[in-house]
C-alpha cells in the first residue's frame, strides 16, 4: 500500500450524518480527546524495516467546514473527491486523520479521512462510533475500551501453509483469466485523479436484493459483483475485437478478521484480503445466470480460503514493482492485472447497533482507487437502506460512463422488485 501511495494518495473517507445540533468547538474537543485517549497520534513509518509506531501525545486536529450549499449530496461527493486526492505528509511524525463537516438544517455530516494503510473499515467504524456517541452524550466517557495498536502479524505469506499451497496451485488459472481479460482504455496513464459519485438504495430496493439473492441461492455480495459486471458490459468497448481478451475481471475486498482469529477484538489496523472474478459477459445473458456463475467462482474461493493468499499477491506485486521505474510503474498493474473495478462491502448494522436509538446516524464510505483498480463500488448497509459510493479514476471512466453504470445499477435493482427470483434479462 505504501508503494501505491507513492503513485497517488491512498486514502479512505467515511461520512457520518449526525442528527444533533452542531457545536464545532465541542466536536473538535471530542475528536482530539478520543484520538489522544487511544494513542492514535504522531504516527511514524519506518519503510526500510516495514514497521510503524504511534508516539501518542496531544492531538491537534482541526475540522474543515464546508460552506452550506443547496445540494448536500454534490457537496459531499466533491469534498470526498478532494480528500481522496490530497496526500498525507508521511515524513517524520504525522497525523493520519483529517476531518471536515457540512452543516445542515437538522444536524451535520462529519467526514473522517484517513491514511488507508493504517486501518480498514471495521476499525474506523468503531472509532467513529465512539466519536459520535461521546459528542451526543455531551461529555467524554471516563474510560475507553482499549485498542490493540500492534497485534501480532497473522496474515503473512507463510502464516497459512496449506492455504498457500492451494493458492499456488490456483495461480496458473488465475493468471490465465487475467490474460484473457480485456484492458480498460486509459486516456492518461499519469492521471490518477479520483472522483466520487454517490447514491442510495431505499428499503424497498434492499429488500428486493435480499429476496432475490435468497431465491437464486447466492450471497448479496455475489449479486453486487454481478450488478457491477453488468454495468461494465453496457459501456462502449472494443473488448470483443481482441480474440484473446474478451472477458472482464473485477476484484472484491474481504474482511479477514474472523479468519485471523481477531473477530470480536478491538484491533486497529488493515486486515483485508481480496479475490478476483472473471466473466466473458456475452450479450443477452440474464442477470440470474451471471450471478450464479459468479457465485460458483466465489464459492470455490471461499472453500479454499484463497482470499487469505493476498499476501502472496502483494509480494509478487512488490517484486514486479521493484523491477520497474518511473513511468513504467504507473502502467504496471493495468498491463499485468487488467481489472475494470472492484467491490467493497460493509454492513454497518453488524458493527453499530442503533435499533434502540431514536435518531440513528447515517453513514457512507469511499476509498481511493489505487493503481490496481480504476473504479471501486463501496457498499454500506445502514438500517434498512444501502448507501453506495462510486470512486473512479477520471482517466479510465468519464462522468457519463459512471452515470450509465449507476443508471443501469438502479434500473436493474428496480426490475427485481416485481417478485422474488424473477429473471431480469439484460
Amino acid at each position: 500500500m505504501l508503494h501505491w501511495n507513492d503513485l497517488h494518495p491512498y486514502n479512505a473517507v467515511n461520512v457520518v450524518r449526525v442528527p444533533a445540533a452542531l457545536d464545532v468547538e465541542r466536536l473538535t474537543q471530542v475528536i482530539n480527546g478520543v484520538l489522544e485517549a487511544h494513542g492514535l497520534t504522531h504516527l511514524a513509518l519506518n519503510r526500510s524495516r516495514g514497521t510503524f509506531r504511534y508516539h501518542g501525545g496531544p492531538a491537534a486536529c482541526e475540522v474543515k467546514i464546508v460552506d452550506r450549499v443547496a445540494n448536500r449530496e454534490r457537496a459531499l461527493a466533491e469534498e470526498m473527491g478532494r480528500q481522496l486526492n490530497t496526500a498525507f505528509n508521511t515524513k517524520g511524525k504525522f497525523n493520519p486523520f483529517r476531518f471536515f463537516l457540512v452543516p445542515e438544517a437538522e444536524g451535520f455530516s462529519l467526514g473522517i479521512v484517513y491514511f488507508h494503510v493504517i486501518a480498514d473499515a471495521e476499525a474506523m467504524v468503531l472509532l467513529i462510533r465512539e466519536l459520535v456517541e461521546a459528542y451526543r452524550a455531551g461529555k467524554m466517557p471516563k474510560t475507553f475500551k482499549s485498542i490493540e495498536l500492534y497485534p501480532r502479524c497473522r496474515d503473512g505469506i507463510f502464516s497459512h501453509p496449506q492455504m498457500l499451497a492451494r493458492k499456488l496451485a490456483a495461480l496458473p488459472g488465475y493468471l490465465r483469466n487475467l490474460r484473457s481479460s480485456g484492458r480498460r482504455f486509459c486516456k492518461d496513464e499519469k492521471d490518477f485523479t479520483n472522483r466520487v459519485a454517490c447514491f442510495t438504495l431505499d428499503a424497498g430496493r434492499l429488500a428486493a436484493l435480499v429476496r432475490t439473492a435468497k431465491a437464486w441461492d447466492i450471497t448479496l455480495n455475489d449479486l453486487f459483483l454481478a450488478l457491477l459486471l453488468k454495468g461494465f458490459s453496457k459501456l462502449e468497448t472494443d473488448r470483443f475485437l481482441h480474440p484473446r481478451r474478451r472477458k472482464i475481471s473485477i476484484g472484491c475486498i474481504v474482511n479477514l478478521r474472523k479468519d485471523l482469529g481477531l473477530d470480536g477484538r478491538r484491533v486497529f489496523g488493515p486486515f483485508l484480503g481480496s479475490f478476483v472474478v472473471t466473466h466473458d459477459m456475452l450479450p443477452g445473458m440474464e442477470l440470474k445466470d451471471l450471478a450464479q456463475d459468479i457465485c460458483g467462482q466465489t464459492a470455490a474461493i471461499k472453500r479454499g480460503r484463497l482470499y487469505l493468499g493476498s499476501a502472496l499477491e502483494m509480494t509478487l506485486g512488490r517484486l514486479l514493482f521493484s523491477g520497474y521505474a518511473g513511468e513504467r510503474q504507473k502502467r504496471l498493474y493495468q498491463k499485468h492485472f487488467p481489472l475494470w473495478g472492484g467491490v467493497t462491502n460493509v454492513n454497518l448494522n453488524a458493527l453499530w447497533d442503533q435499533s434502540a436509538v431514536e435518531k440513528p446516524v447515517d453513514c457512507l464510505s469511499a476509498v481511493s482507487t489505487g493503481p490496481l483498480v480504476p473504479l471501486v463500488l463501496s457498499v454500506m448497509t445502514v438500517g434498512d437502506a444501502v448507501n453506495v459510493a462510486l470512486t473512479y479514476r477520471a482517466a479510465f471512466y468519464s462522468g457519463k460512463d459512471v452515470a450509465r453504470i449507476r443508471e443501469d445499477f438502479e434500473e436493474t435493482v428496480a426490475g427485481l422488485i416485481g417478485g422474488a427470483g424473477e429473471d431480469f434479462t439484460k
